[in-house]
């Protein structure tokens, strides 16, 4: 399995994640189509922050149910924490905020997150 290091731009939050990064999401919603962020979704035991959890902020919005978190010094959303449909508790990782990876090796997939 692999492991990447991920971060904000300048730094302030950041994150290990494991797991094969295959694919990832463009959603259309209107969050993640303003902030232009890939969507790789893993399980919570999957993610370990590095930062202390008050250096990270947090926005919500429409339903309530994601909780998008982002750094107060430079603005880079680098991962969200939710729900899958099912329940299962997930993080939605920014795959741009993450060290040495090609993103053209990774299969995009378009989802309509307008419509949910």
């Amino acid at each position: 399995m692999a492991s990447y290091a991920g971060s904000c731009h300048c730094g302030k939050i950041a994150y290990d994640v494991q797991g094969e990064l295959k694919e990832a999401y463009a959603c259309n919603c209107s969050m993640c189509s303003r902030r232009g962020g890939l969507l790789w979704f893993v399980p919570v035991d999957a993610f370990e922050l590095k930062t202390a959890r008050e250096d990270v902020a947090t926005y919500q919005f429409n339903k309530h149910v994601i909780e998008h978190h982002f750094c107060t010094q430079c603005g880079i959303a680098p991962f969200s924490e939710g729900r899958m449909p099912d329940g299962t508790p997930m993080i939605a990782v920014n795959a741009r905020c993450l060290q040495d990876v090609d993103l053209g090796a990774v299969k995009i997939v378009e989802i309509d997150g307008r419509s949910f």
